[in-house]
């Protein structure tokens, strides 16, 4: 069976330009062969700002869209978060959506797609590698950088790849599936504490 990644849009705003840029990647993904290609909008979601009322470690989810998310999230098994950058960090609606789950993230290796001005959102992606890591996510140092990235789309948005962005695109996930080989096993269903004593 083909490993799974998800490529997943993390801006939420009205008006983003992230769909046409994480189309682009997901179609490069089946280009690229590796890995059974999954387009994912955070926004399909809906996440409020996390709202359950027992710690997400114990997976005792109440909410419908906080089971939605935590099946989508542990049918993948690798991820893509194609982000932009927010005053040198990472949007909100990313850091809400990892931290509504937790045991669903363990042992998955993530890249970035990072866009933006000058940095190319290198700077997003480096304040998200702490949470991630610490969700026991392996955050793989090859990543594709998009500077100046309005440049680079047409009148609906599209994003107009050049070499250098597919070169970096093929790094990416040469490594990636690397790494997704070696931990699939370790992602397994793991089973809740029995424990109800965690708290936020």
């Amino acid at each position: 069976m083909s490993l799974k990644l998800h490529t997943v849009i993390a801006s939420t705003r009205p008006g983003r330009v992230g769909p046409g840029i994480a189309k682009w990647f997901n179609d490069y993904v089946g280009e690229h062969g590796k890995f059974d290609p999954k387009l994912v909008d955070l926004a399909d979601f809906n996440l409020p700002i996390l709202d359950e009322p027992a710690h997400p470690r114990l997976q005792q989810y109440t909410k419908d869209h906080t089971k939605s998310w935590s099946e989508s999230v542990k049918s993948a098994d690798a991820f893509v978060f194609v982000i932009p950058e927010y005053n040198y960090g990472p949007p909100p609606s990313l850091v809400n959506a990892l931290n509504y789950l937790v045991l669903e993230w363990h042992y998955a290796p993530v890249g970035f797609v990072s866009y933006g001005g000058i940095s190319g959102g290198l700077r997003s992606a480096q304040a998200i590698k702490p949470l991630v890591s610490t969700l026991k996510m392996m955050a793989i140092p090859e990543g594709v950088p998009l500077p100046m990235v309005f440049g680079q789309l047409d009148e609906q948005k599209n994003f107009k790849a050049e070499d250098i962005h597919r070169t970096s695109a093929k790094a990416m996930l040469d490594e990636l599936h690397r790494w997704a080989e070696v931990l699939q096993p370790l992602r397994a269903p793991v089973k809740a504490p029995a424990s109800t004593k965690a708290a936020a």
